[in-house]
């Protein structure tokens, strides 16, 4: 069934919906994962932030240790204790670097988030356009269904007057015939 005017018919603008319903889904389905990805990204760079913590503490330990061995004179334990302070401020940077790449990565993430998001909204507003043309276009072929209707009651009035009249009277009969029979076409429309 041909929509009036619009050039489409019932079925196609249905599978136009549906597909336009699947896309808002997809781009949810997107910002979910987006959402899921940023929290284990932050999850990830506080327990970083932890570590870095624990090491800094251990460093300033380390730090105060030599004036603890300088009081035992063993040089080879502050060689150690300053080999390990080294060592642990290799992981703070290290650390710091990770961090810098989640937080990056976080910044991404929320900018297609937003993305996702804006998609979303487009695709949910042509949804509820194309809804409020397919009500409209129904709307209208009710009202025509329903003068069809009108016209073809009127028309079984008059065949039957004017049948046995004159040849103009026959003629006219047959046309108010066929109005009637596509009243009755338009029927299942209303």
């Amino acid at each position: 069934m041909r929509t009036p005017g619009l050039g489409k018919t019932s079925d196609q603008w249905r599978q136009e919906i549906q597909e336009e319903r699947s896309k808002a889904d997809r781009w949810e389905r997107k910002a979910q994962e987006t959402q899921a990805q940023k929290e284990g990204l932050e999850r990830q760079m506080l327990e970083t932030q932890n570590h870095q913590a624990e090491l800094k503490a251990r460093i300033v330990e380390l730090e105060r240790s030599p004036t603890r061995y300088r009081g035992r004179n063993t040089m080879i334990e502050l060689k150690a204790g300053l080999c390990k302070i080294e060592e642990m401020k290799k992981m703070i940077e290290e650390l710091e670097n990770t961090l810098q790449s989640c937080e990056q990565r976080i910044k991404v993430l929320e900018r297609n988030e937003e993305h996702w998001k804006e998609q979303l909204h487009h695709s949910q507003n042509q949804v509820q356009n194309r809804d409020y043309i397919m009500g409209e276009a129904v709307s209208q072929i009710r009202e025509v269904a329903d003068h069809l209707q009108t016209m073809a009651t009127q028309a079984d009035v008059l065949s039957v007057k004017y049948e046995l009249e004159s040849d103009w009277g026959q003629e006219l009969a047959l046309l108010l015939k066929e109005v009637k029979a596509i009243g009755i076409r338009a029927k299942p429309y209303l």
